[in-house]
């Protein structure tokens, strides 16, 4: 029949299309995680240690979740 499956042209149809000038380089995600982890250092640093890791903790939680588009 000569009919042939091209599994790359349904990857690229269900991925979702991005919009223009978005390389996916995720610096919006570095720059969070970097701020927030600065913060939670300083709260370490000034003695709310059991703060400080909670956020750390939380946060990391957070960018994963970010991260996997949930």
């Amino acid at each position: 029949m000569g009919a042939q499956d091209d599994f790359a042209l349904w990857e690229r149809e269900l991925e979702p299309p991005r919009p223009p000038g978005s390389d996916g380089s995720g610096r919006g995600m570095v720059l969070v995680a970097a701020l927030t982890a600065a913060g939670c250092t300083a709260l370490i640093t000034l003695g709310q240690v059991p703060l400080g890791a909670a956020g750390l903790v939380l946060s990391s939680l957070v960018l994963l979740l970010w991260r996997a588009g949930m």
